[in-house]
C-alpha cells in the first residue's frame, strides 16, 4: 500500500475516533453546574443545577437552592434524549442534548392525564441564576417582613425572612401550612428577584421597594402570577400552629390500622407503642414540607427512640392504590434513612386524612404532627412545618419540639 493510502487510512480512523468521542460526549451531560430557566406566561423562572459522575457509573444531579442540595438519580440517556426522574414528585425533567445545552419539559405524572409539562433550557457553566446588574442595591430585604400573597377573599397572610450579603439573596416565605423552602436571588436598584425549583414545583418571587419598609411585586408559578406585597416587621409570625388542629369534645386520643409498607397491619394500640410517647406524623411523599420534617425526624429517631419514643408516619398518596404507595414512600423512606414505620393511610388531600381521623376536628396542612403521651393522650397537634429555609424559626420549633419531648418522657 503507499504511503498516501497510508496516510488518508490513518487519517479517516483518527476522524472516526474523533467523531465518535463527539458524539459520545454530546449523548451525556457534563460534569459541572449548569444554568436553566422554566419559561411561563410572561417570566421566566431560573434554576441551577450541578451533574457529578457519569453515565457509566452513579450520575446524580443536584438541584441548587441555597445550602440545599436535591439529589436526582437514575438518569437515563438514548441517542440525544434524557430523562432525569424526580422520584418523589412523579415527575421528569426530560429534553434533547447537546454538547452545552439540555432543552425539554418539566413532565409531571400526577394526574395520569397527558401532561404538556413546563417547557425549560439549560446551558452548560457557571453562570449567575439571574443576570448579573451593575446596579448596586439601595436597600436591603434582610430581615422578618409581614407578607399577603393574593387579593380579596383569596388573600393569605404569611412571613418573609431573608438574609441580603451585599446583593445575594437567600430565604423562604412561611405559610400556615408550612414554607416555600429554599428561595435564592438578587437586589439591584430597589428590585429584587428570587427563584427556587427543589424538584416539585418552580417558584419565582420578585418585586420593587416602596421605600426601606414596603414593597409589591408578584409570586409566580407555571400555572398562575399572584399579587404580593410586604412590610418589615421585626416581630413577624404566624398564627400558633398549635392551635389549629384538635381534638373533637369528647375524645382523648386517636386510633387507626393501616398497613405498612410489606403489607403488615400496624395499629397504635399495638405493644411496640404501649407505655411510649409517640409521635404521630401525618405526610406524603410528594410534600415537600413533609420530607424537610421527616428528615428532621428520622435523625432525631436514631438518636433518641431509646429514650421510648416512638414515630409512626400516617402516608396520604397520589393514587388511593397500595402498591403506588408502596414505590413513593418506599423512596420517601430511602432517600432520609428513615427507620420508624410508615403507613399507607390513604389518598392525597386533607379531607382523606380528616376521614381517617375522625376523632380530630379536621387535618388543615401536610404535615401535622401529633404528640401522644404514655398513657395514651394526645397533648399537643402542630399543624405544618417550618424547614432549614427559615432560620430562626426552624431552631425555635426545634427548642419546642425537644422541650415537650423531654416534658412527656419524664412523666
Amino acid at each position: 500500500m503507499s504511503n498516501f493510502r497510508w496516510f488518508n487510512l490513518i487519517v479517516s480512523i483518527f476522524f472516526l475516533m474523533g467523531l465518535s468521542s463527539f458524539q459520545q460526549e454530546s449523548k451525556t451531560l457534563k460534569e459541572g453546574l449548569w444554568r436553566g430557566v422554566f419559561t411561563v406566561p410572561g417570566n421566566e423562572i431560573p434554576f441551577v443545577f450541578e451533574v457529578k459522575g457519569t453515565n457509566g457509573g452513579n450520575a446524580s444531579v443536584f438541584l441548587m437552592n441555597g445550602e440545599d442540595r436535591f439529589q436526582l438519580k437514575n438518569i437515563a440517556y438514548h441517542n440525544d434524549s434524557v430523562s432525569i426522574p424526580i422520584d418523589l414528585y412523579d415527575a421528569v425533567l426530560k429534553g434533547k442534548l447537546t454538547v452545552n445545552t439540555f432543552e425539554g419539559r418539566l413532565i409531571k405524572g400526577v394526574s395520569g392525564k397527558p401532561d404538556a409539562g413546563v417547557p425549560f433550557k439549560a446551558e452548560y457553566g457557571k453562570l449567575p441564576r439571574f443576570p448579573e446588574s451593575a446596579e448596586a442595591p439601595v436597600v436591603s430585604l434582610g430581615g422578618t417582613w409581614d407578607m399577603v400573597i393574593g387579593t380579596g377573599e383569596q388573600a393569605e397572610k404569611t412571613v418573609g425572612i431573608f438574609d441580603q450579603k451585599k446583593s445575594l439573596l437567600t430565604g423562604s416565605i412561611l405559610t400556615t401550612t408550612g414554607d416555600y423552602r429554599f428561595l435564592e436571588g438578587v437586589v439591584h436598584g430597589k428590585k429584587f428577584e428570587l427563584s427556587a425549583f427543589g424538584g416539585s414545583t418552580p417558584y419565582l418571587i420578585k418585586g420593587e421597594f416602596a421605600d426601606d419598609n414596603t414593597f409589591t411585586g408578584e409570586f409566580v408559578t407555571p400555572r398562575n402570577t399572584i399579587k404580593l406585597e410586604g412590610k418589615r416587621n421585626a416581630k413577624a409570625a404566624l398564627p400558633d400552629a398549635y392551635n389549629v388542629t384538635s381534638l373533637k369534645q369528647g375524645y382523648s386520643s386517636v386510633s387507626f390500622t393501616f398497613p405498612n409498607l410489606e403489607g403488615k397491619q400496624v395499629s397504635l394500640s399495638d405493644p411496640v407503642y404501649k407505655g411510649k410517647v409517640v409521635i404521630v406524623t401525618i405526610l406524603g411523599s410528594w410534600c415537600p414540607n413533609c420530607l424537610d420534617e421527616n428528615k428532621f425526624l428520622s435523625g432525631w429517631y436514631k438518636e433518641n427512640h431509646n429514650r421510648g419514643v416512638e414515630i409512626i408516619g400516617l402516608g396520604f398518596e397520589r393514587k388511593n392504590d397500595f402498591e403506588s404507595a408502596k414505590k413513593s414512600l418506599t423512596a420517601l423512606k430511602t432517600r432520609l434513612g428513615i427507620e420508624y414505620e410508615i403507613l399507607f393511610a390513604g389518598q392525597s388531600g386533607t379531607e382523606s386524612a380528616s376521614k381517617a381521623l375522625p376523632q380530630l376536628n379536621g387535618i388543615a396542612s401536610f404535615p401535622t404532627t401529633i404528640f401522644i403521651d404514655k398513657k395514651g393522650n394526645i397533648r399537643k397537634i402542630h399543624s405544618g412545618f417550618s424547614g432549614p429555609a427559615t432560620g430562626k424559626f426552624f431552631e425555635e420549633f426545634k427548642t419546642e419540639f425537644n422541650a415537650l419531648i423531654d416534658q412527656l418522657v419524664a412523666e
